[in-house]
């Protein structure tokens, strides 16, 4: 019961089409079974004229499913159904005489609004329902007006197994095709469950790349479709990060050992960017750009570009899988004001501009290998922490002469280091 040939549906119907029409064809299957068995009984009882009514339902409506295969007109064929099923119950009927000589055979017409009910809509069985009580009524007058006792061409007991035998059956079938309904809903409810994890996971890789590509804070944005996104901040922390030897080592590497290595090296700044809470916003070839203070969740964010920027340096020269290519990195970083803001409409990013970001990539150009420089405002405000050699004057396009200061370590680990050798020292 649960698979019908393909010849049932269209393949562009949808599960609840192909449901319904399942279900008008299970219908009209149990019917033409059940009219074969009263066409057998009643013929086998001498109700000739009786018999007549279950001959010409089962011409009826064979010919209306063979027609049905063959075009695939389901409108047509459930408006025969239904028909069949309304009215061939009352002319039954009247033709044994009445509802009692009948043994209530009348009962089967509630099969065209319940069948019209579940293979079709509420609105349609409106009407079929309303025939149906029509029809009943207009029996009823039958019975009460026109029926008399002579009329019962059947024992009373025989009457009563036709009682049970009508609902019974009737009760059967449309316990079954209710079955059917209800199984087939729950199918295409979890289709559908289905269907939403399946959309909910897309969506969830679909966000877990765009943070991979813009800060939350901006993701969120876009998502709610807001148009042109451009913020100023007073102040952040940038930072460029370069690596030294890449352009020399790429002549000596293949393309994808050149590949592995920049993600092998991207991803160990990516993790500790993590790390500190800052945000990376974009890689240029070979070098590394980041921003602590956008979404001010710390208030030492310079303090936390100033230790990413140490760590890395760390990271570069220790790291088991990047020691044989003697690599470094020089850095630079500068804190102000910026502009951030979403550029693009394909492959879009999110960028930052002003002269902070300028003075940092200027920082970057004029450090040397293994060297963070910073300029005059970040080392106001991280000087008490950390260690730095003697200022020292650059020039900077657009902006002249300027003060900046090379960080060396953080103080605590320069106090850990003198405590260790003071410990060794008096040890010995």
């Amino acid at each position: 019961m649960n698979k019908l040939p393909e010849i049932t549906t269209e393949t562009m119907d949808t599960p609840e089409e192909k449901m319904r029409k399942s279900l008008l064809i299970f219908a009209c299957a149990f019917m033409n079974l059940a009219v074969a068995l009263w066409l057998a009984i009643y013929w086998m009882m001498g109700l000739h004229l009786s018999a007549n009514v279950p001959l010409v339902y089962q011409l009826i409506s064979v010919a209306s499913l063979v027609y049905y295969f063959k075009t695939k007109r389901f409108e047509q064929f459930r408006v025969v159904q239904l028909c069949l099923f309304l009215f061939a119950p009352f002319i039954m009927q009247w033709s044994l005489g009445s509802s009692v000589s009948s043994s209530g055979v009348m009962l089967w017409a509630l099969l065209a609004p319940l069948g019209a009910l579940v293979v079709s809509n509420w609105r349609d069985s409106i009407p079929w329902f309303f025939a149906y009580m029509v029809m009943t009524l207009i029996s009823g007058s039958f019975d009460y007006f026109l029926a008399s006792p002579n009329d019962v061409k059947m024992p009373l007991k025989t009457i009563g197994v036709f009682f049970a035998l009508n609902f019974a059956a009737m009760s059967s079938i449309i316990y079954f095709l209710m079955r059917y309904f209800v199984v087939e809903m729950d199918k295409i409810k979890h289709q559908l469950d289905l269907q939403h994890q399946l959309l909910a996971e897309e969506q969830s890789r679909s966000e877990r790349v765009l943070l991979n590509v813009l800060p939350s804070s901006i993701a969120e944005r876009l998502k709610n479709h807001q148009g042109l996104i451009a913020d100023g901040h007073a102040d952040v922390t940038v930072m460029f990060a370069d690596l030294v030897n890449f352009t020399q080592l790429t002549e000596l590497l293949s393309p994808e050992q050149m590949v592995a290595l920049l993600n092998t090296i991207f991803s160990g700044f990516d993790a500790l960017s993590e790390k500190y809470g800052v945000e990376k916003i974009k890689t240029i070839g070979d070098a590394y750009m980041v921003v602590g203070g956008l979404n001010r969740n710390g208030a030492d964010y310079t303090c936390d570009i100033s230790d990413l920027a140490i760590e890395m340096r760390q990271f570069v020269v220790n790291h088991p899988d990047l020691v044989r290519f003697k690599l470094g990195i020089h850095s630079g970083i500068a804190t102000g004001p910026v502009v951030a803001g979403v550029i693009g409409t394909k492959r879009f990013i999110y960028d930052l501009w002003g002269d902070t970001v300028n003075i940092a990539s200027r920082l970057t150009d004029e450090a040397t290998k293994g060297v963070i420089q910073v300029d005059r405002t970040t080392y106001n405000r991280i000087r008490h922490d950390y260690a730095f050699e003697p200022p020292a004057t650059i020039h900077v396009k657009g902006k002249g002469e300027m003060v900046m200061y090379r960080l060396t370590s953080r103080l605590d680990d320069i106090t850990g280091r003198q405590h260790l050798r003071d410990i060794s020292t008096a040890g010995i």
